[in-house]
């Protein structure tokens, strides 16, 4: 009785961080802009758009957990790599694509949305040491590593299904 009564309690609580987290992000999920990441690979098999989704998740989640701005991790996770091109296959940019390609997804990202400074750091500075300048924010600090952690697990092919496909099932994302 008392695991039923724990799983139903973890049940709701994850509910409540799902509701949160899509709020965090809603009106950036929801543009049409956003979509077209699902066609660019990112890690291996994995398509830009799952693998922004992911780190902004657990982002979202460390930071929730820490006290910090959860909301700006959240949404700067997501815009982290919003550089729309398959830089596997060629890029519309002179330079390798780890040292420009925050440029271009900050540029997207403003072209798009509102930004706060952190979630304008996160996007600029989440390939550090690449780029040069250091973070500003904890928040940048906790993306730019889950950033590595995701992509070590997708390049590895560790990465979790199921935490994609449950998000995904959140937004009724494809």
């Amino acid at each position: 009785m008392v695991e039923l009564i724990k799983s139903k309690l973890k049940l709701k609580t994850e509910l409540i961080i799902e509701k949160e987290y899509r709020d965090c992000i809603v009106d950036l999920i929801s543009h049409e802009i956003i979509g077209l990441m699902k066609y660019y690979l990112q890690h291996g098999n994995v398509s830009c758009l799952d693998h922004c989704l992911y780190v902004s998740y657990l982002s979202y989640k460390i930071c929730k957990k820490l006290g910090f701005d959860y909301r700006s991790a959240a949404r700067g996770g997501l815009l982290h790599d919003f550089f729309l091109y398959d830089w596997h296959i060629g890029k519309p940019y002179k330079g390798l694509h780890g040292f420009i390609h925050p440029k271009i997804a900050l540029q997207n990202a403003k072209k798009y949305f509102s930004l706060n400074g952190i979630e304008k750091d996160i996007i600029k500075k989440h390939m550090w040491p690449l780029t040069i300048s250091l973070p500003r924010y904890k928040e940048t600090f906790v993306v730019l590593m889950v950033d590595k952690y995701c992509a070590s697990m997708e390049v590895a092919r560790l990465v979790s299904r199921e935490h994609v496909r449950k998000l995904k099932q959140i937004f009724d994302i494809y």
